[in-house]
């Protein structure tokens, strides 16, 4: 049998996959792709593209053209929750950033804007790029199976065009092969929840929608009407594509009564249900059915086998946390990859990827379910939810407009029910807080997890050991960049200020020692690096001689707050560089 060789096989195409390629390229490690679809993704999937993502992609240098293609953030932030696009708006919410205080905190957290991306522009972006940059890509190349031993992992695929087999040799595999994952299911990843707790159907449609939406843009109009709380996620939902003429509806189904006949007749008639205008032209392009999960991995690793984004946490859409984890998946992976494969690390580096972003798919396959359920309150307060005929939902709605005690609390209670969705339109804090612990964080001893507001909705930066680096514009000259701009780029990168002579020293007997790359960045006055709004120096935490260590990810892996005594930084910062880069 023929065998090809490569330093990491990726098997799956979609947005970890084509991540860990796109990132594992740019760091020059040979690997390729392979993916039993004879294209990338064809409908938009997937689409909210938050500011951590867009970090990532902005690092690996893409995130231009993932802008110019998506629709921008002033155009994602009307939720609008009606009868049907063309009838009764019941209320709207400020989303995805578009309330200003919450605006604010979008503009301080990060140098770059979340946008509507969907899958199917976003995936050639990352494929291009990784292809462009060395990345194999094979289609019609299906995943049988895979043996690993001590020093690789050799995988049977099948090319769909001729039929045969063959073997790719691997150092490493990667499972990034979704929601049904093949390579997750033979590694025996051991996981907790269950698939298919409720159905969904999916309807591409095009239509002229600009008169119902253009002086509401938004990403998301929830349509409450009567069968909308049947399976789906919460509520019928009309989704915008691309502004304001391509379209997806999701429509929830009985489980039990099992999938209904997608025909174009049906569906046209969901379609129309929500738009709720039978003169406007609609085109129906494809429609799918799908269930909502709720199962989360508790190991992402087999050895030398490592899986990524929706092969180990399965949620709905809610939230828009899908791609967005299934990317930075990715990239706290690629970089471990790139050091151990270098022999620059132990594989015992490889160990902190389950540590850490275990944690986080938990918490999004969690956060999106309970968003799920936040969704009942609206319809309470209409009443929605009692056993009624759709003539009594239609006369609760409409009594809402009444001058009495009872509609006045109505009212009251439905927009109460519609703010505290901002848990799944606005978790700034689910999107940002993400805090690592590891073998590969340096603990200073701090205690707590540091947030003093609503965790899930606030951003709140900090340069604790496991947090990400904090975003401050500083300046290089006449150039200003993000304190993000100055480190990731595959290598680690060292903090510090005037006074830090001892850290920067320290900094290249490490380079020397243990053979990693390690950039030194020196932030003060008549340094390289200058801090003219001062607001570096507000949210560092250490004092200008200090030092922190910041990871490729950009995640905080080691935090001195003050100078280090004589001879100390050498010994302090190595020691902690050997035992991320697990060198006992």
């Amino acid at each position: 049998m023929h065998t090809v060789e490569t330093d990491v096989l990726i098997v799956g195409s979609g947005p970890a996959g084509s991540s860990a390629a796109l990132a594992l390229s740019t760091y020059g490690v040979p690997n390729i792709v392979v993916t039993r679809y004879a294209s990338l993704a064809d409908t938009p999937r997937a689409h909210i593209t938050n500011q951590r993502t867009m970090e990532v992609l902005r690092d690996l240098g893409v995130e231009d053209e993932v802008v110019a293609k998506a629709t921008p953030q002033h155009l994602m932030g009307n939720t609008v929750f009606c009868t049907s696009l063309a009838g009764e708006e019941l209320g709207r919410l400020r989303s995805w950033g578009n309330e200003p205080l919450v605006q604010a905190e979008h503009e301080l957290a990060s140098p770059s804007r979340m946008c509507d991306m969907p899958q199917h522009l976003m995936e050639p972006i990352l494929a291009d790029a990784a292809v462009a940059r060395g990345t194999s890509l094979r289609f019609e190349t299906e995943y049988l199976s895979h043996v690993q031993d001590a020093d690789g992992v050799t995988t049977t695929v099948k090319d769909r065009l001729r039929g045969d087999t063959y073997e790719i040799r691997a150092k490493y595999l990667i499972g990034a092969d979704g929601a049904r994952s093949r390579v997750a299911e033979n590694a025996r990843l051991p996981t907790v929840g269950q698939m298919g707790v409720a159905g969904s159907i999916n309807i591409l449609f095009e239509a002229d929608l600009s008169k119902y939406t253009a002086h509401r843009p938004s990403t998301l109009y929830w349509v409450l009407a009567p069968g909308a709380t049947v399976g789906g996620i919460g509520a019928g939902l009309v989704r915008c594509v691309r502004p304001w003429n391509e379209w997806m509806i999701v429509w929830g189904y009985d489980l039990t009564a099992g999938t209904p006949d997608l025909t174009e007749e049906y569906a046209v008639s969901v379609v129309r249900r929500l738009i709720g205008d039978d003169d406007i032209p609609v085109t129906i392009t494809s429609s799918s059915a799908w269930t909502v999960n709720h199962l989360y991995a508790e190991n992402y690793q087999d050895g030398r086998v490592l899986c990524a984004g929706d092969a180990v946490h399965r949620h709905p859409p809610s939230n828009g946390l899908g791609s967005n984890t299934s990317i930075q998946d990715a990239y706290n992976l690629a970089w471990k990859l790139k050091l151990v494969l270098d022999g620059t690390a132990g594989a015992s580096l490889l160990n902190t990827y389950t540590a850490e972003r275990a944690p986080i798919g938990k918490q999004v396959v969690e956060r999106a379910n309970k968003s799920i359920g936040e969704t009942a309150p609206v319809f309470e307060a209409l009443d929605g939810l009692s056993p009624q005929t759709p003539e009594q939902l239609w006369a609760n709605i409409a009594g809402r407009k009444d001058a009495t005690e009872a509609a006045e609390k109505q009212r009251e209670q439905l927009r109460e029910a519609i703010a505290s969705k901002a848990y799944e339109f606005n978790a700034h804090g689910v999107e940002m807080n993400q805090r690592y612990a590891s073998d590969a964080i340096v603990s200073d001893g701090t205690e707590g997890p540091g947030f003093d507001r609503d965790p899930e909705l606030h951003h709140q930066p900090s340069t604790r050991p496991g947090a990400k680096l904090p975003h401050a514009w500083i300046t290089r000259g006449r150039e200003q960049l993000s304190t993000l701009d100055a480190a990731g780029r595959g290598r680690f990168t060292l903090f510090t200020g005037i006074g830090g002579d001892d850290w920067t020293c320290a900094a290249m007997t490490a380079t020397e020692t243990l053979g990693v790359e390690l950039a030194t960045v020196v932030i003060g006055p008549g340094q390289e690096y200058e801090d003219p709004y001062g607001d570096w120096a507000r949210l560092r935490e250490i004092a200008d001689s200090g030092a922190l260590l910041v990871r490729p990810d950009h995640h905080i892996a080691f935090r001195h707050a003050h100078a280090a005594a004589c001879g100390d930084a050498e010994v302090l910062l190595t020691a902690a560089l050997r035992q991320i880069l697990g060198h006992g």
